[in-house]
């Protein structure tokens, strides 16, 4: 159910639209290139010979303006992309990420989640449209954990909700083991050993609570460190095994309601590990 009213809803539609003219329009004036042809070196776009430079600059202040008037409409519609190396982006936002020197996006995706985003916020239009008058609390997938409904939200749509369970998990499962290098274990020993007590050994850093250790209320937390280590540890590991595993093998597809529950629980291990500190032996032992 959306959270959001039927008004705001076609008012961040409509800045979308104008968006999609205003992009539409500059890209006429460009020429338009993709990841296998840029060779992941070069820009995806750039001006075409002969082109009037104020009119290109003109056009392209026209894009930036309409890009901040649909600033909010990825957001709410949760229709982020992956990119390697820099986790789930807002492709409206930064569509000017296409110019630069190894753009991680091309005009292909900017088109694509523009018709995804507005196709969303057609049925958050009809969902609003429809909804009566409730004391029920309104939730909305949307608004997980950023990495957890990257990965989930293009599955959830078509209502593939097994399928977006799994890649939620993957996808975080991914994103840590990425920022703290360690690709080299599976996913469970990876989360017992990245939340295990403990000093960190070389080459496996761990995640532990913030603070300087002056402030009370951090010698406090960390009193509950170890416990509270055990129970992200727990809390990883059993996600892991009870529900990452299972719907890998699997075909027993999952309710709307029993993968919104599995989602949350991703989405509440995803929003505590956002608050940890990376512990490093390497990073130790260079201190000394």
């Amino acid at each position: 159910m959306s959270q959001y009213g039927v008004d705001y809803l076609q008012r961040l539609r409509a800045a979308v639209e104008k968006f999609e003219e205003a992009f539409d329009a500059w890209m006429s004036t460009q020429v338009e290139s993709d990841h296998m042809s840029a060779r992941g070196l070069f820009p995806t776009v750039w001006t075409k010979e002969g082109q009037d430079q104020s009119e290109v600059q003109r056009l392209e202040l026209g894009v930036a303006e309409a890009a901040g008037l649909a600033a909010s409409a990825v957001s709410v519609t949760g229709a982020y992309i992956g990119i390697a190396g820099l986790g789930a982006i807002d492709p409206i936002s930064n569509w000017s990420f296409m110019s630069a020197p190894k753009a991680p996006i091309a005009p292909r995706d900017i088109r694509t989640t523009t018709a995804n985003v507005k196709g969303r916020l057609d049925a958050m239009i009809v969902d609003a449209e429809s909804r009566t008058d409730s004391d029920l609390p309104t939730f909305a997938p949307a608004q997980f954990h950023p990495v957890v409904w990257a990965g989930a939200s293009a599955h959830w749509t078509t209502h593939q909700y097994r399928v977006a369970v799994r890649e939620a998990a993957e996808g975080l499962t991914v994103h840590w083991k990425e920022r703290l290098g360690r690709n080299d274990v599976d996913d469970t020993v990876f989360w017992q050993q990245t939340l295990s007590s403990g000093a960190p050994e070389p080459g496996k850093p761990k995640l532990t609570w913030p603070g300087g250790s002056d402030d009370k209320t951090v010698k406090s937390m960390r009193g509950g460190l170890e416990p509270l280590a055990k129970a992200l540890n727990a809390l990883a590991t059993g996600l892991n095994l009870t529900v990452r595993n299972v719907t890998t093998h699997t075909r027993t597809e999952l309710s709307e309601q029993e993968a919104m529950e599995r989602l949350a629980a991703y989405s509440y291990l995803a929003r505590l590990l956002d608050q940890c500190e990376t512990a490093s032996a390497d990073a130790e032992e260079s201190d000394r």
